[in-house]
């Protein structure tokens, strides 16, 4: 279960640090943009995962994870005004989840939580977190494709080089490591 935990905190910073290359590729006025009034810019899905990651991780063995202070709809309002404050946000968000997960033990993962008064584990509320964050890390992602057009840079397998990534791959010796590992490391590297 301690892999488990490990594992978990790999994937989250793998998903936060998808959304900062996509930040990193957008101009200012293009995180505010939206496709129609039924669309989320960028900065208005950050400010709710925002509200969701505060709300869920906040006091979250204590108390229940949709907090009476959250403001869920309010969270839809596309009225960020800056790139400061959308990474303020950003950064409020994951720094709770972070701190949540890295106070956790192997025995936490079996406890009860309650999200809505819904009883979860402790393990199946992360799984929960870990299918909608990434789920919304997609939708900027996209956003950021969808307005970078052909000014894109891949922050995968770019198009048309699958065969020199695998060969790449394939060339080195079988070895037990999380698929972030490579990525998260040069993250490291660039700061």
């Amino acid at each position: 279960m301690n892999d488990f935990l490990t594992s978990t905190r790999k994937q989250f910073d793998y998903y936060k640090q998808l959304g900062e290359k996509t930040f990193d590729q957008v101009a200012d006025e293009k995180l505010f943009w939206q496709a129609n009034s039924e669309s989320n810019s960028i900065a208005t899905i950050v400010k709710h995962l925002w509200g969701n990651m505060l709300s869920r991780w906040t006091d979250f063995m204590t108390t229940d994870g949709e907090k009476e202070w959250r403001q869920r709809d309010a969270e839809f309002d596309n009225d960020v005004q800056t790139r400061a404050a959308m990474m303020q946000k950003w950064n409020e968000g994951w720094d709770c989840l972070f701190a949540a997960l890295d106070s956790l033990k192997e025995d936490d993962l079996a406890r009860i939580i309650y999200i809505r008064n819904q009883g979860h584990t402790v393990l199946e509320a992360i799984n929960r977190q870990l299918a909608h964050y990434p789920y919304h890390v997609g939708q900027i992602v996209f956003i950021g494709k969808l307005v970078q057009a052909e000014n894109w840079n891949s922050l995968s397998i770019p198009r048309g080089k699958s065969d020199v990534y695998n060969k790449e791959k394939f060339d080195q010796p079988k070895s037990r490591q999380h698929f972030t590992d490579e990525y998260l490391k040069g993250k490291k590297g660039e700061k």
